[in-house]
């Protein structure tokens, strides 16, 4: 347990929760609580949008698909990134030109069944169902390593954190703390790259190189095993 870590955990969760109690007071419409009244600008919805896209999947996940499979890793990925630009096109601009906030609204207003919304809502959970297992298990196997501790205990502070930030205090919370999340990974990205590349010399094909020598030889000890 590093104690400077630890600090710097409580200080950033401190400051999150912070700004979900000062966003719940400003929180009275569903138009605040779902698209936080309009109010933030283009950039702040960018940086937002980056920081659910930096997430433990991509951290972990993704580079670990590129590291085994190469370049078919690395369209896995991309693929995320595609799918925002159809999330915006398909989905966004109709909730928006509609005045609704849900896909389960949208279809509602649509066709007016009880059914179809109940098949909506019920496939829009099950997806977030599995979004979130991923989520979990990627921030709670960090916060075990941090604390010490059970592991169920640390998915379980995760998922109330979480259900905190988004209950009390809406699309403004949400996307703040995803703003805040985006500085950090990014400036955390940097710093890493920045030590990495001062053991090759800051020479992008001498790493490349000699991570190639490595996997080779890896290669090698793992088929002579077999």
């Amino acid at each position: 347990m590093n104690p400077t870590v630890i600090i710097l955990f409580l200080i950033i969760v401190a400051m999150t929760l912070w700004i979900t109690y000062y966003a719940a007071k400003r929180t009275k419409t569903a138009n605040e609580f779902y698209t936080a009244g309009g109010g933030l600008k283009g950039y702040q919805n960018g940086l937002a949008i980056a920081g659910d896209y930096l997430s433990a999947a991509s951290f972990l996940g993704i580079a670990g698909a590129i590291a085994l499979t190469g370049f078919d890793g690395f369209l896995f990925s991309i693929g995320y990134l595609v799918a925002y630009l159809v999330v915006m096109f398909i989905v966004a601009e109709p909730l928006r030109n509609l005045g609704k906030y849900t896909l389960a609204d949208m279809i509602n207003s649509r066709f007016d069944a009880k059914k179809v919304r109940a098949t909506a809502a019920l496939n829009t959970v099950t997806i977030v169902i599995f979004y979130m297992i991923a989520q979990l298990v990627g921030a709670g196997a960090l916060i075990q390593l941090l604390f010490k501790i059970d592991y169920w205990i640390a998915v379980l502070i995760v998922g109330v954190m979480m259900t905190i930030y988004v209950l009390f205090g809406g699309m403004t919370a949400t996307s703040w703390v995803q703003i805040i999340k985006a500085i950090l990974l990014m400036l955390g990205t940097i710093i890493i790259s920045f030590l990495v590349l001062s053991r090759f010399h800051f020479n992008i094909l001498e790493m490349f190189s000699t991570m190639k020598k490595r996997h080779t030889s890896w290669g090698s000890i793992l088929k002579s095993r077999r």
